[in-house]
């Protein structure tokens, strides 16, 4: 395999997998495994790592929608911070760390739709013609479903 391709893959998908890291070698794997069985189609156009960036936009989003409706799919992996010294910024990644998981334990909160909705638009990146498409709905219906959500969110995070 080729290292310096699968550590730029591997920051990507740890990067939007997170904080689901602990999934992440296998969604690695997937893409390379999708790239072996799709050589062919490789054309050269582009350079190979951005192919194989390509395949990881694509795989991430899969894992996402698989495992939407497991109840567990959301829960955050304890980062298990060990520190031999205080570091200033330590505060900062502890505040971070912290809005990450009360988002996603809002996330987990919300109803499914809102929940797939919050997570295609502002993780996978996706357009809201792209949402509509996946689940067969108008650019408009969309549009208000993602309202919708982020009111909810808002609420949620208001609340808690």
């Amino acid at each position: 395999m080729l290292p310096g391709y699968r550590d730029a893959v591997k920051r990507y998908v740890h990067f939007r997998l997170a904080p689901r890291i602990d999934r992440a070698e296998d969604v690695v794997q997937e893409v390379f495994l999708a790239a072996w069985e799709n050589l062919g189609a490789y054309r050269g156009s582009s350079s190979l790592e951005s192919w194989l960036m390509g395949i990881a936009r694509n795989k991430v989003p899969d894992y996402y929608r698989a495992h939407s409706r497991e109840p567990q799919a959301l829960e955050p992996v304890e980062p298990g911070i060990k520190i031999d010294s205080p570091h200033p910024e330590f505060d900062d990644h502890l505040d971070k760390e912290s809005a990450r998981k009360k988002t996603w334990e809002i996330l987990k909160q919300l109803p499914e739709k809102y929940r797939c909705a919050l997570v295609w638009r502002y993780w996978d990146e996706c357009s809201i013609k792209t949402m509509a498409m996946r689940i067969g709905k108008t650019e408009k219906a969309m549009e208000r479903i993602l309202a919708r959500a982020r009111d909810e969110f808002r609420w949620a995070w208001d609340q808690q």
